[in-house]
């Protein structure tokens, strides 16, 4: 059983990683169900346990979080879908390498909702789209932009953290790291794309998707 948590209001970040602390520790000890929180940050930048101090370009723009997920820098703020995930992996396979490529499935079958291809790349974490109205790479490649970013922490094979999707955030706001470590490459969201996507359309293909490729997992 899977509960659904939606936060109509902006979430501290602090509140946010206590409220999984105790859910996950809750669900460990068998008292909660599984659950994925829909919710948006006041904007901010987490610093993950791979994160490099000169990637933060802008200490001073907004608040700094030291975070225990996996990753590096990246930001939260109003327009992006933050997506927190606490399932439970006794149940679902001890397999981290696998709980990752479902949960970058899950945003790609998301995006698909849009008509966006969400494609990953090798040696950069996350879901990345192609840009054909930009100039092509120093490579002669065609340019790409991050649209999702994915980073989870387990504890006793229990996840939390997860996903965040860019909808219609302040893409200027990312300005102040280098996110994910990643310098070669550009952020997006749906409505830069052209799309106009609200919050509440992301979450219903999001429950969608999840029943299909979450879920719908052997």
């Amino acid at each position: 059983m899977v509960e659904w948590k939606i936060s109509d209001t902006l979430v501290p970040y602090e509140d946010a990683v206590a409220f999984m602390e105790d859910h996950v520790a809750k669900m460990t000890a068998g008292e909660a169900d599984e659950l994925i929180w829909l919710l948006e940050h006041p904007p901010l930048y987490t610093a993950g346990t791979s994160a490099k101090l000169e990637d933060l370009t802008d200490p001073d723009r907004f608040p700094v979080h030291t975070s225990k997920r996996g990753g590096q820098y990246t930001y939260h703020g109003p327009g992006q879908r933050v997506v927190y995930v606490m399932l439970d992996l006794n149940k679902r396979g001890r397999d981290v390498r696998a709980f990752v490529k479902i949960l970058e499935d899950w945003v790609i079958e998301t995006l698909a909702e849009f008509g966006v291809r969400g494609k990953i790349r090798d040696g950069r974490v996350g879901v990345w789209v192609e840009r054909d109205d930009k100039p092509l790479t120093s490579m002669g490649g065609k340019a790409e932009d991050k649209i999702a970013a994915i980073g989870i922490r387990l504890r006793k094979w229990v996840s939390f953290h997860g996903i965040s999707i860019n909808v219609d955030p302040d893409l200027d706001h990312f300005s102040g790291i280098v996110p994910c470590g990643i310098t070669e490459h550009g952020v997006t969201s749906l409505v830069d794309l052209g799309l106009p996507v609200t919050q509440t359309d992301v979450d219903v293909a999001l429950m969608a998707a999840f029943d299909r490729v979450v879920e719908g997992r052997p």
